[in-house]
């Protein structure tokens, strides 16, 4: 079976959803803007402990919701799912309002539901799932100062031999980039390791989209490229690291634009894409994936 539908559009987005006062909320939160962490990227083991938290209700979430991933279903009721599982463990989903480029609105959604052609941050709306499609969820839960952060790729019905072979190969691609990431090792290791792999299947790594620090902060400001951006991005990887490793593989042309509402980001050749992702602890021995349900 082909391609179920020719593009992706834009549906109506519903109000945001409500969060009991009682559930921290993350700083910037009604801001106009996350402020800049300036706290570094290696945690003490009080912190990583809140993280490991925040990362399995993430996990937990994040399986909740790709299990009603089916062809009838709404974006929106995706969102809605995820909204309520974060709320039930006490945790914030933490896009949820998270402050928008300059003059764009804050998210609106506790999740991003990218479908197809959309690599990421695709807001849920009335979209309605169709046979086949490829649906990226990606959702982060806050809880005690903390973030923990995943995505995984989910078919709806019975998918296309090209859209199980994309998805499986994000997988594995995500899981040598994470085995990647030993102590000693710069980070763009990493993205060299993933670009390497999907280039066997002739798929393309996003470039400007990354991974990043995570933590005490949605995004710490240390950048993960999932592809081989050596000499740069050589921050080396050490003990007590949280970051997260999230490669988006294109059937096509990496290329891409942002729809106007200041989220939405698609290829420009309508390319497909898979995407997983994980936040990992940098160990003394190696990395460690946090966000397991």
């Amino acid at each position: 079976m082909g391609p179920v539908r020719e593009s992706i559009v834009k549906g109506v987005v519903a109000p945001m959803r409500d969060v009991p006062k009682s559930i921290q909320r993350p700083p910037y939160v009604g801001a106009k803007r996350a402020a800049r962490w300036t706290g570094g990227d290696i945690h003490d083991a009080e912190t990583v402990e809140r993280i490991r938290v925040s990362a399995r209700i993430a996990a937990q979430a994040l399986a909740e919701v790709g299990r009603h991933v089916r062809p009838g279903i709404t974006t929106d009721e995706l969102d809605r799912i995820g909204h309520e599982f974060v709320l039930d463990h006490g945790a914030y989903p933490s896009t949820l309002g998270y402050p928008g480029a300059a003059g764009r609105p804050p998210f609106p959604k506790a999740l991003c539901t990218s479908v197809n052609e959309v690599i990421c941050h695709g807001i849920p709306d009335s979209t309605v799932v169709q046979e086949g499609d490829i649906v990226k969820v990606d959702i982060t839960a806050y809880k005690d100062g903390m973030h923990g952060d995943n995505c995984g790729s989910f078919i709806a019905g019975e998918g296309s031999e090209a859209a199980t072979r994309l998805v499986e190969v994000a997988h594995e691609a995500m899981m040598r980039g994470v085995r990647a990431a030993m102590p000693g090792r710069e980070v763009n290791v990493i993205g060299r390791v993933i670009e390497k792999y999907a280039a066997r299947f002739g798929y393309e790594s996003v470039r400007s989209y990354t991974g990043h620090g995570v933590g005490p902060a949605f995004h710490t400001g240390l950048v993960i490229p999932h592809y081989d951006a050596a000499p740069h991005h050589d921050d080396v990887i050490e003990p007590g690291m949280v970051f997260t490793v999230e490669p988006m593989l294109v059937d096509g042309s990496e290329a891409n634009h942002e729809w106007d509402d200041g989220w939405t980001v698609v290829t420009n050749d309508g390319g497909w894409v898979a995407q997983f992702e994980h936040t990992i602890l940098i160990g003394e021995d190696g990395p460690e994936v946090l966000t397991l349900p």
